[in-house]
Parts: C-alpha cells; sequence; structure tokens
C-alpha cells in the first residue's frame, strides 16, 4: 500500500551486520543465522536484497570491524549502499536503489535495534514506503552502563512499537523470520 507510484516490488534490506558492530550483540549468533534464512528466501523468491554498510570513526573503511559478518555472503550482483548517518536513506544512494528496482515495500534486518534500524524505518515510511521490521532478525548491544534499558528491552519494546505504527498509505508491522513471504510480506 506505498504511496509510491510503480514499486509494486518488495526487497530485503540488510542493515550493518558488520564484524564490529555485532560483535557483542545481544543473541548474535541467532539473529545472524535468521538473517541469512531471510537472505535466502528473498533470493528464492525473486526479492532484491540491499546491503547497507555503515562507516564511521570506529568502523573504518576496508577493516576487519567495517566487513560484514562471514556467515552472510553479498552476491556481487546486490546492490551495496556506503552509510554515515543512522538513517540509511541519508546522503546515500539508497532512494536511487530501491526506485531502480521498483522496490515500494521493505523487509528490514540487521543492526542496531535503537540506531540504525529504527532511523531507517522511520525514514522509510516518511519517505513513502512500507516498512516491515523482521522481529528476530535485529539486535544490538548492551547500552544499559549508559543508561539504555537492556538489550532484549529495546528490541521487544522496538517490535511493539513498529507493530503498531501507522501512517497514511503506508503500511508497517513486524512479522517473524518465519513469516517472511517475498510474494507478498505476510
Amino acid at each position: 500500500m506505498t504511496t509510491l507510484e510503480n514499486r509494486p516490488n518488495a526487497a530485503l534490506l540488510v542493515i550493518d551486520v558488520q564484524n564490529g558492530v555485532v560483535a557483542s550483540a545481544h543473541d548474535r549468533d541467532a539473529v545472524v543465522a535468521n538473517i541469512a534464512t531471510l537472505v535466502d528466501k528473498a533470493r528464492r523468491g525473486g526479492a532484491p536484497v540491499v546491503w547497507v554498510q555503515h562507516s564511521s570513526d570506529n568502523l573504518v573503511k576496508g577493516t576487519d570491524a567495517w566487513r560484514y559478518v562471514p556467515e552472510l555472503i553479498r552476491d556481487d550482483a546486490e546492490p551495496l549502499v556506503e552509510k554515515t548517518y543512522g538513517d540509511a536513506f541519508e546522503d546515500t544512494t539508497l532512494e536511487r536503489v530501491l526506485s531502480g528496482l521498483g522496490v515500494g515495500r521493505l523487509v528490514v534486518a540487521g543492526a542496531q535495534t535503537d540506531a540504525c534500524i529504527r532511523a531507517t524505518l522511520h525514514g522509510a515510511i516518511v519517505r513513502g514506503y512500507d516498512a516491515t521490521l523482521v522481529s528476530d532478525a535485529h539486535t544490538t548491544e548492551d547500552l544499559s552502563p549508559w543508561g539504555a534499558p537492556p538489550p532484549e528491552a529495546v528490541i521487544a519494546h522496538t517490535n511493539l512499537y513498529w507493530g503498531n505504527h501507522a501512517a497514511p498509505g503506508r503500511t508497517a508491522g513486524t512479522v517473524a523470520t518465519t513469516e517472511v513471504d517475498f510474494g507478498g510480506v505476510s
């Protein structure tokens, strides 16, 4: 139900599943396995997989910390969007990539829940996209020493919030990895 014209396709958006981002992430191995399952589902279903990769002072381009985790292998034909802000749309090629693929519906997975995932979900909705968060395919690190809730609470709250999000002419929501269908996101 996207507000973007001529955008009938869904795409999997894999955000920042980089060594330095998920090294100490909550439930890292299970989340990465779920993302690998989603990548496989998207490829088998003919949906584009769009990879997003963050660079910063702590994630220096070309370093091991900056690289995607070894469990996830990007096909050379799949788009890679480099970013430096939380919202993957800000100052990147993401909109141009999605437009070229006819994508109006995003299935979102990756890290970190309380930063780049939330920012990109909101960025998608305000730009007219439908945005579905995969409830068991995103994670964050423990920032409770700095006053944040524990990671499992951050993840649960984000799932609750996004599962009830709404905007005129656009859909939001959450689904589990097992429920994702790239023939039409369930």
